[in-house]
């Protein structure tokens, strides 16, 4: 049955304040585009007049199990079928739905034609509005659920690595700090030795020059070196 603005407005609006108020409050805004409340048979069917809200709370709530090989996929089809999501006998779930929205035929129309189109339609079918809403909801709870099965998963990913980080960046200081102490290590290790040689040297040149002064005497041409000797290889 076809509202008018004022009325879907004003339903809409009850809904939004209904949704605040639940333990699980309904945060899409998508059940605006239709009004599933009756006056004329509230009295007699008291499923008419229902809030999304209320419809969303009267679904059960179980928490679907989903295995390692689809949390890393993440297809959505994979997901509502995991989550025991079976399509109904009529066909209208809320997938259905959105493809009749985006139809040629009603997607140019403005929103209270596309409203009593679809409507239409499920009367026709002998569907009503509170069972497509019931089919989003459990679709939008398995959505919701994959996603925290995902974030754990994320989280647990990275305190692990994290871990494993903070394992190698501690092997890492250690070899960096046992290999700065080799290389401090040879350094003084050469510093002393070329100590040694340059000492060594020293005293050679004294030797070199007594023994240079006593043949000095004897030759026109001494033949004797006093000086620092050349590195053969580097010649």
């Amino acid at each position: 049955m076809g509202w008018s603005a004022d009325a879907a407005r004003s339903i809409s609006r009850k809904f939004d304040k209904l949704a605040c108020v639940l333990e699980a409050p309904i945060s899409k805004k998508w059940y605006n585009l239709f009004v599933s409340v009756d006056p004329a048979s509230n009295a007699t069917d008291p499923k008419q007049g229902q809030s999304v809200a209320e419809i969303a709370s009267s679904v059960p709530a179980v928490e679907p199990h989903f295995d390692a090989a689809l949390s890393t996929t993440g297809d959505f089809e994979e997901i509502y079928r995991a989550a025991e999501i079976q399509p109904p006998d009529h066909g209208y779930t809320i997938m259905k739905i959105a493809e009749m929205l985006q139809s040629e035929r009603i997607r140019s129309l403005p929103v209270d034609v596309k409203r009593n189109s679809i409507l239409l339609a499920l009367d026709a079918a002998g569907v009503k509005i509170e069972q497509v809403i019931e089919d989003a909801v459990k679709r939008d709870r398995a959505l919701d659920a994959f996603e925290r099965v995902q974030q754990r998963a994320l989280d647990e990913l990275e305190a692990r690595k994290e871990k494993e980080n903070n394992a190698i960046q501690a092997e890492l200081d250690r070899l960096v700090q046992e290999h700065n102490q080799r290389i401090q290590a040879n350094k003084e290790e050469v510093a002393k030795e070329k100590e040694r040689f340059y000492g060594w040297r020293l005293r050679k040149q004294q030797e070199e020059q007594k023994i240079a002064d006593c043949v000095s005497p004897f030759v026109t041409e001494n033949p004797i070196t006093t000086g620092k000797v050349a590195d053969p290889a580097r010649v």
